[in-house]
């Protein structure tokens, strides 16, 4: 039994893929160790997953302020040390890193003790401390085959992200009179994404559009867009956060969302044509990268985050309906950036590290 250390966390989209493979990890009898902050997403998803948890003081370097870098760049040095203090205290044989700034010091504790090193890149562009690191790596999974440009030649390769298995359960959706619209700027909500909405809604009142909207819309904006959408005599259902999402996207025809890996890697499993329009201030641009990667396979169209309003909403809608063929190769280009067994993939990435 060898002992996996877990790099990576802050957010949702960090932690679950960790788990997915934690979990193929396990199974093959291998035990996962994860470090991570106190204030990420690791230290409510991780203990009640059964997995242990360690934790070192870091922050973020990329647009968070001089105060924020001065005192991340003061906390570095010991959050190195506390990681490789970790490292040894498990025995670590390798370390798994999916990026962010809490992986950071840990990968750079296993570089400094000589430990295989595999990173998963779930982004075209990759995120700063895998582009720093990435001529170092024993292994890198990629999701998007531009981003392995910035690892060595031929220790790179194509596995996407894990995403649940109840994505890739959708069948495609019969066309139906009404098109369904699932729109979700994801688990906070998209400001730009919630008024676009709300003004859209007379849009398609006035056309006498047959169209149903599911919205997720963040705790914040909630209360009052369920009003308006009563008000506003459109049909649909607005919900702070929608519990079972692959159920939603079943539902739905068409989803305008964000361009994060987790949300392009949840549109290609279930094959579903989008309407992406990345957060405009997303690390080195890589959600406008994601998206445009869809964009050329034609999987989805692209919409920068200042075009984006009620009128352009309706009027790309509105586009799409009218050539319903268009909605279904859409999805099917979607499919192809599938990949169902990542999990998997990289658990026997990481026995190969190992056993080499």
């Amino acid at each position: 039994m060898a002992t996996i250390v877990m790099a990576g966390g802050g957010t949702g989209g960090h932690v679950m893929p960790l788990l997915a493979v934690a979990r193929e990890l396990a199974a093959c009898g291998h035990q996962s160790v994860f470090i991570g902050t106190r204030t990420g997403f690791e230290a409510k998803l991780v203990p009640p997953a059964g997995f242990p948890l360690e934790f070192i003081e870091i922050g973020g370097l990329k647009s968070v302020g001089v105060m924020r870098t001065i005192r991340t760049l003061a906390q570095l040095p010991f959050s190195v040390r506390r990681s490789a203090q970790l490292l040894a205290k498990h025995q670590a044989s390798a370390v798994f890193s999916l990026g962010g700034y809490a992986a950071g010091p840990v990968v750079i504790a296993a570089l400094s003790k000589h430990l295989p090193l595999v990173v998963m890149e779930p982004n075209a562009m990759p995120g700063l401390t895998n582009r720093q690191i990435g001529r170092f790596v024993n292994r890198a999974l990629l999701s998007f085959p531009d981003a392995a440009r910035f690892f060595p030649p031929g220790r790179s390769e194509i596995t996407g992200l894990p995403v649940r298995s109840e994505f890739f359960r959708i069948v495609p959706k019969q066309r139906e009179a009404k098109l369904t619209i699932l729109i979700t700027g994801g688990s906070q909500g998209s400001r730009t994404l919630n008024e676009a909405a709300r003004v859209s809604w007379s849009y398609f009142r006035e056309a006498r559009f047959p169209v149903r909207f599911i919205h997720q819309t963040g705790t914040a904006a909630y209360a009052v867009l369920a009003q308006k959408l009563a008000e506003s005599g459109v049909e649909g259902e607005v919900a702070p956060f929608i519990e079972d999402m692959p159920a939603a996207f079943a539902r739905a025809d068409l989803v305008i969302c964000r361009a994060g890996a987790g949300a392009v890697a949840e549109l290609a499993a279930a094959g579903k044509p989008s309407i992406l329009v990345p957060f405009p201030h997303s690390t080195d641009q890589h959600q406008l990268r994601n998206a445009e990667a869809f964009q050329k396979a034609g999987a989805a169209v692209l919409l920068l985050d200042h075009q984006m309003d009620g009128g352009r909403l309706f009027e790309e809608v509105q586009k799409l309906r009218s050539r319903p063929e268009m909605l279904q190769r859409m999805g099917e280009r979607a499919r192809t950036f599938a990949h169902p067994d990542a999990a998997r993939r990289a658990a026997e990435v990481l026995e190969t590290v190992i056993a080499h």
